[in-house]
């Protein structure tokens, strides 16, 4: 798909195309209101055609647009994807604005008022998706700020707009297919290093080949055209499903994000000797998945419990319940090798994810885990190396930001609900990454939460009900309202 040359002539951006957690979180906002299962709405001058009716018939038909047959997947330019963005691009004309695609196959849609020097506002989210994946991950973002614009277009706001108003519906962020997360939005916040156009899927397709596949001209210099001008950007605000159960347990459809966790990604490689499983003695074996499997219930202890491992010099001293809270480290991915029933593995490997919102808690449980490998595999007489994958620091939301979002999410609430909503709009923070951690590094941030039925993603059973969806629509509108349109 060849990009739209269709750019606006804006701001140069170079457009071509735990149960204790909910506990104390339940006790932290006991103020709340008790909203039910679902809001009870009523009342006029809520949009609920636009911002309800219409996002969620969208988002169904979004989720109907996939590679695979049965189940939603949709990866970096694959065919699903350029149908996307040309429905996608449909969306963003019927609510008043220019659109274009830039060099990575984001598509943006905007509103440029006339005379305006203000920096832009950027709203945004994704619109690739994991393997047999739910409708609302990424989908959800994209789809309430395309129908907040439309509100006010129909209400002739967009005229009334006192800064630029850009949606932005990025290319890659789940990097499934490229094993690389942030393709689309750190192209625009100009992070993305020229060399990502060698990396290879599992077919052996290079970036530059699926972009050149699709028209795109896949070079240095086109990629530094989708890079914009950190001057001509105020902030960048993020519409979200939870992806986890607090907001469901505090029954509020709402919250805001105080912050996005840091990552570490490791790789253990354990070699041992590998042999007939009926003719070695168990005294006389050196099994790399018994040492693996002593090394994941260590890292559960480890996250689980960490005062009782941590060890702390001078300068660091103890770490508080606080930076504590939030940590989480999985096993995702464990290989054997040969993998047969009646051979002992010569070699095992399993990935580590290690999470936390406090960089040092994240930096001091990866040390920690790296001594506890090498100790418990010379134990067992094992080889161990531990490789580091990937490395993400905490990325904090802007407190004006968040305070503006907090303010729009709880007018909402009154609105819908019909009383003032009781209490402060809660405060999160995400053990996901989103898009918003890449554009941190263009300009300041925001982000807002939508309830979701379990704190289920990644899944096709991933849920959000409709007045949820509605009520993220009514608060970004309020939110622009309140911060980009001239009063009358």
């Amino acid at each position: 798909m060849a990009p739209s040359s269709s750019a606006p002539s804006c701001p140069r951006r170079h457009h071509h195309p735990s149960l204790l957690l909910i506990l104390s979180l339940s006790v932290l906002f006991i103020s709340l209101p008790i909203l039910g299962d679902g809001l009870e709405l009523g009342g006029d001058g809520l949009y609920r055609e636009i911002l309800r009716d219409g996002t969620v018939q969208r988002l169904k038909e979004l989720g109907k647009i996939s590679d695979g047959e049965g189940y939603l997947e949709r990866t970096f330019l694959s065919p699903a994807s350029i149908r996307a963005i040309a429905v996608i691009i449909s969306w963003m004309k019927d609510a008043g604005l220019t659109t274009w695609v830039d060099q990575m196959g984001n598509v943006h849609g905007r509103f440029e008022p006339a005379n305006s020097t203000k920096e832009a506002l950027l709203i945004g989210s994704h619109m690739d998706t994991v393997i047999d994946a739910g409708m609302y991950d990424g989908s959800l973002g994209i789809i309430c700020a395309i129908s907040a614009l439309k509100v006010l277009k129909v209400t002739a706001k967009l005229q009334r707009l006192t800064r630029p108003v850009e949606v932005i519906a990025f290319s890659d962020e789940e990097g499934v297919r490229f094993q690389t997360t942030f393709l689309g939005s750190a192209a625009v916040a100009g992070t993305l290093p020229e060399s990502i156009l060698q990396v290879s899927d599992k077919s052996g397709t290079a970036v530059q080949d699926v972009l050149k596949l699709n028209s795109f001209e896949a070079t240095a210099a086109a990629l530094s055209q989708a890079r914009y001008n950190p001057e001509s950007v105020g902030s960048y605000v993020e519409v979200h499903m939870e992806q986890g159960p607090v907001l469901e347990a505090l029954r509020y459809p709402l919250g805001v994000v105080k912050g996005i966790a840091g990552q570490t990604r490791l790789k253990v490689i354990i070699d041992g000797s590998q042999g007939h499983a009926g003719t070695v003695p168990m005294k006389l074996r050196r099994d790399p998945i018994v040492a693996a499997a002593e090394l994941v219930v260590t890292l559960e202890r480890l996250c689980k419990e960490p005062n009782k491992f941590l060890t702390y010099d001078e300068e660091c001293g103890c770490f508080t319940e606080e930076s504590l809270a939030g940590l989480v480290c999985t096993v995702g991915e464990l290989l054997t090798w040969p993998s047969a029933s009646n051979v002992i593995p010569g070699q095992v490997n399993f990935t580590v994810d290690i999470r936390a919102m406090d960089d040092k808690v994240r930096e001091t449980i990866v040390t920690s885990f790296s001594r506890l490998v090498l100790q418990k595999c010379d134990d067992r007489l094992v080889d161990c190396t531990v490789e580091h994958k990937h490395s993400a620091p905490a990325t904090h939301c802007d407190p004006e930001l968040t305070s503006q979002l907090k303010r729009a999410a709880r007018s909402t609430v009154s609105a819908m609900t019909g009383r003032l909503a009781a209490g402060e709009t809660p405060v999160l923070m995400s053990g996901a990454g989103h898009d918003a951690m890449a554009m941190a590094r263009l300009t300041k941030i925001g982000m807002l939460f939508v309830r979701c039925r379990g704190g289920v993603s990644h899944s096709p059973e991933e849920s959000v009900m409709d007045d949820d969806v509605w009520a993220a629509g009514l608060a970004l509108v309020n939110f622009i309202d309140q911060n980009a349109v001239a009063e009358l």
